[in-house]
């Protein structure tokens, strides 16, 4: 089994510069405690008990990704309800000034007010945002979110956004939202969370037609999911569009050790080829140019 303290030799192994992950959390401590606690009461959404690994410390938790090779991760907050995002953005706007290799991250709710501070935040170098269509209760296609959708695809910022119906089926969830405003912005990048579980197949082929559309790995294949399969042929898939999907683990919030999702990818047999662009190459690369990659370490991969 591997753990935490083996990923630094994974790394070093693959003769990558560290680790990309796109889909961490890092919260205002009022909203995490909320999200604790909703993971603690096993909601509706979970199904069954969900214990959270690593419930520290913001320092804690950067300093264990520093010491595991995580070269730059996201510091994704989700807005829930109208008249939250600013405040969340707020926050995550400190948060990536004092935490230089995390990605800038922002959020988003359909309210007319979303048009402006997303293209604020884009003019001030925010570097991904984060979408719930789950927790939200949103669809991708509301028509609020036109001008969201616009600004992003215009500027290249991407947005992780959280479609699929897993672990529970939302009124919004699946991939027909999505498709529709793919139609509309069809260079619009997108980060599909956790492979898009369980509509995996049909959020492959958005990404097989849409250039800018990737898939994180947040989630898939770990043990802890063994009763909700990957369909048949995934794998495959996986390696073809090797150049389209990223790393991510949804830490903290995850009930296993952090390697274990590095380790479920291993066992693909997928090749080392694959495995240093998941890893690192794909986020690095999808990531290159936007304002503050100095600092994250990204100099050493020459991007």
């Amino acid at each position: 089994m591997l753990r935490d303290e083996d990923v630094p030799g994974v790394i070093k192994r693959l003769g990558i510069p560290g680790i990309v992950d796109v889909h961490v959390h890092f919260m205002a401590p009022q909203v995490l405690r909320k999200v604790w606690a909703y993971f603690d009461s096993a909601g509706p959404l979970l199904g069954r008990p969900w214990p959270i690994t690593y419930r520290w410390s913001d320092d804690e938790r950067v300093a264990h990704l520093r010491s595991m090779g995580v070269a730059a991760f996201s510091a994704l907050s989700y807005a829930h309800k109208p008249g939250v995002a600013t405040f969340m953005n707020d926050w995550n706007r400190d948060f990536a000034t004092r935490v230089p290799d995390s990605l800038w991250s922002g959020t988003f709710y359909p309210e007319p007010e979303a048009a402006d501070y997303v293209r604020a935040l884009i003019g001030e170098g925010v570097q991904v945002f984060k979408a719930h269509l789950q927790v939200g209760d949103f669809a991708a296609d509301d028509p609020l979110l036109n001008p969201v959708w616009a600004a992003l695809e215009e500027s290249g910022v991407p947005v992780v956004l959280h479609a699929g119906s897993g672990p529970a089926p939302g009124t919004h969830t699946g991939p027909g939202g999505v498709a529709d405003v793919l139609s509309r912005y069809p260079r619009l990048p997108l980060i599909i969370a956790h492979l898009g579980m369980p509509e995996v197949h049909e959020f492959l082929d958005l990404a097989e037609k849409y250039e800018n559309v990737y898939l994180d790995t947040t989630m898939a294949f770990v043990d802890f999911l063994a009763d909700h399969a990957i369909p048949q042929g995934v794998p495959e898939r996986l390696a073809k569009l090797s150049d389209r999907i990223v790393f991510g683990t949804d830490f903290p919030n995850i009930p296993y050790c952090y390697a274990h999702q590095v380790e479920v990818l291993m066992r693909l047999g997928l090749g080392d080829d694959w495995l240093r662009g998941v890893l690192w190459d794909n986020g690095a690369r999808l990531f290159a140019g936007r304002g503050g990659a100095e600092g994250i370490g990204w100099r050493a991969s020459g991007l």
